[in-house]
């Protein structure tokens, strides 16, 4: 869905305004700057889709968003146990916002497994709604509770809305010829149409979706969208929610255009394909389906009509492998995976490196080491990306800082492989990949030229007047070698991973030469031209730097908004090109006497600044699967601002 905004302005993380009016239907409806809300059950309840359909018809209305879906590996973890609890959580405002949030205001909870998993997040004065019709002794017995949370005070101090949602959907659909069971699967339609009551969101949107998403099966889109009114049918005439609130468009903080939500994955996929058409190149994905990076193989395969190939190999080796030979054949070549997938790639990427060919890798990483932690999110494999190779085999390193990020990302790290011949990674994770929030979509006229010149014939001549093709022969600025595509008359040259000799490609054992060559190769990629690294200093006279790098970019600002609220004077840089690094990053760390680098690993990036800049570079670190949180990393600034 899209919608139109207009009339850019810069607001801090707000907090909720008490407006409260009465309309003529009876119920008062309170006036808020923003909320966030979680929606929590069994991995079987349907609360990603729950989540995805409330945030899209959220972002339709025009408010800004932000969220973090949360679910376990398992594809059908044990139901009603912590380990298969499934949770969505949404962060929506009429400002513009940088993260999930720290604390949902709401939570829906579907059984007493997601009310377990969940509580500790949820403060005191917040909103729980409870399915109380799983709430037997059985399900209770299976979470360690022997008695009613219900009952027993475990929510005092909470505003509790007991429903009983199961049996409320079961009696609606008594009309339609479904078993129980069947009818009992809409239950999260009935959580949602009672939600969309009551934060007054759109529903033309989720029924069109219903209605399509179930065309072959008309009777069960038909239960699902009964389900759907009769929850917003609840809310509106139950004497258990008597507010009801609204959340205006977040019209004052975007720039003039059209919007649509978009998650990171997503985005990646459409900057990819924008690439391909502003190089005028064939796009090439060859890929083995890995945890959170699939969705990209599945969207990119719906777009062959614009000259999109897929191929869904049998490893990550072979993926790679695809990749790299449709590099050779003048393709825009791109291989997607998590780190597990790098690790095995990593020989062919050395042979690109040596080949000195255009190919996009696509790391969207997850918690580690080994399989760990598929479904949750970390920063960890910088380290990987940046030496994770034999030899000297330089890679230039691209990271997106948010969902949206993630298509200009994309086009980033194709401007950089195509110009100047060599492998990119790009460092993406998992709570971008499947997070959300609006995106600008971007006029045509606003995108790179990224065009490309193949080599088209003889370029050195010998000293006897002979004019031949030297495949290592480089560009001065660049030191990018000649694209020759196969079959081109003329062009014939050797490829493979042996060391080849200057100029001429031959294979070469020659020391002199092979020093030259890892030198030259060095030498290309310190020699990308990145933008320089901006600094958010309002005063002027901050005394710590926080640095950043990937998704910790809205933690980070929002932490930094709160400290300047609070009267704290701090700096903040994001870099989104971590190989090489922008040419002023060390002229900007000498500039404070503290520098605090966050990151979803043990201090990757720290020590990499560390060792190049030779600065005391503090790291803040968590490795928890989760982002961090803007008042948890505050707390961790204001430490360091006062020593």
């Amino acid at each position: 869905m899209t919608s139109q905004v207009s009339s850019p302005a810069e607001q801090a993380d707000g907090a909720v305004v008490g407006e409260q009016r009465k309309p003529a239907g009876g119920k008062d409806v309170r006036r808020l700057d923003r909320v966030i809300i979680r929606f929590a059950g069994d991995s079987g309840d349907g609360m990603q889709l729950t989540g995805d359909r409330f945030t899209s018809e959220t972002a339709s209305f025009g408010n800004d968003l932000s969220t973090l879906p949360n679910f376990p590996a398992e594809i059908r973890a044990p139901a009603g146990t912590l380990p298969g609890v499934s949770s969505f959580q949404l962060h929506f405002a009429d400002h513009d916002i940088l993260t999930p949030g720290d604390a949902p205001n709401v939570l829906v909870a579907m059984n007493p497994a997601a009310l377990k998993a969940n509580l500790a997040d949820v403060p005191r004065g917040a909103e729980i709604i409870v399915n109380t019709d799983e709430f037997t002794k059985r399900a209770m017995a299976k979470v360690g509770w022997a008695a009613s949370p219900l009952e027993d005070g475990t929510l005092d101090g909470y505003s509790v809305h007991p429903v009983p949602l199961t049996t409320l959907t079961v009696e609606a659909l008594k009309s339609f010829d479904l078993s129980r069971k069947e009818a009992e699967r809409s239950k999260n339609m009935f959580a949602l149409g009672l939600l969309s009551w009551m934060y007054h969101r759109p529903t033309e949107g989720t029924e069109k979706f219903l209605t399509t998403k179930f065309a072959r099966k008309p009777d069960i889109a038909a239960a699902n969208i009964a389900a759907f009114r009769a929850g917003w049918n609840f809310g509106e005439t139950t004497e258990d929610f008597a507010v009801s609130y609204e959340i205006a468009p977040a019209t004052q903080a975007f720039p003039t255009g059209t919007y649509r939500n978009i998650s990171g994955n997503l985005a990646l996929s459409y900057g990819l394909i924008a690439a391909s058409r502003q190089a005028d190149l064939p796009l090439y994905l060859g890929s083995y389906p890995i945890t959170p990076a699939s969705d990209i193989l599945h969207e990119l395969s719906k777009h062959k009509n614009f000259g999109v190939r897929t191929f869904q190999a049998e490893d990550e080796i072979a993926g790679i492998g695809a990749a790299l030979g449709a590099a050779f054949g003048g393709s825009l070549a791109v291989t997607t995976t998590s780190g597990p997938g790098v690790a095995l790639k990593s020989e062919t990427i050395g042979l690109a490196v040596s080949l000195e060919l255009p190919l996009l890798v696509i790391d969207i990483q997850r918690g580690g080491p080994s399989t760990g932690l598929p479904t949750k999110t970390e920063q960890a494999d910088l380290l990987q990306a940046m030496y994770g190779r034999n030899g000297e085999a330089p890679v230039p390193i691209v990271a997106p800082r948010t969902p949206a990020d993630c298509f200009d990302a994309a086009l980033e790290a194709a401007r950089i492989a195509l110009a100047y011949r060599t492998p990119v990674l790009l460092l993406s994770d998992g709570y971008l990949a499947n997070g959300s929030e609006p995106w600008r979509i971007p006029e045509t006229d606003e995108l790179p030229d990224l065009r490309v010149q193949f080599a088209q014939g003889p370029n050195h001549t010998l000293q006897d007047g002979t004019e031949v093709f030297w495949p290592y022969k480089r560009d001065p600025q660049t030191l990018a070698r000649p694209w020759a595509i196969p079959g081109t008359p003329g062009l014939e040259h050797r490829i493979g991973g042996i060391e080849k000799q200057d100029g001429t490609g031959n294979i070469s054992y020659d020391p002199a030469n092979h020093d030259f060559m890892v030198r030259t190769r060095q030498a290309k990629i310190d020699g990308i031209d990145v933008p320089d690294v901006e600094v958010d200093d309002p005063t002027g006279d901050a005394g710590t730097l926080v640095l950043g790098w990937g998704s910790t970019y809205g933690p980070i600002t929002a932490a930094v908004r709160r400290l300047r609220t609070a009267g704290e004077s701090i700096a903040q840089a994001h870099l989104r090109h971590l190989n090489p690094f922008p040419r002023n990053l060390g002229t900007v760390l000498e500039r404070y006497g503290k520098v605090v680098v966050p990151e979803m690993n043990l201090g990757q990036l720290a020590t990499l600044v560390r060792a190049k800049y030779l600065v005391d570079a503090r790291s803040y670190n968590q490795v928890n699967g989760m982002p961090f949180k803007a008042e948890q990393l505050a707390t961790a600034l204001k430490e360091a601002i006062d020593g």
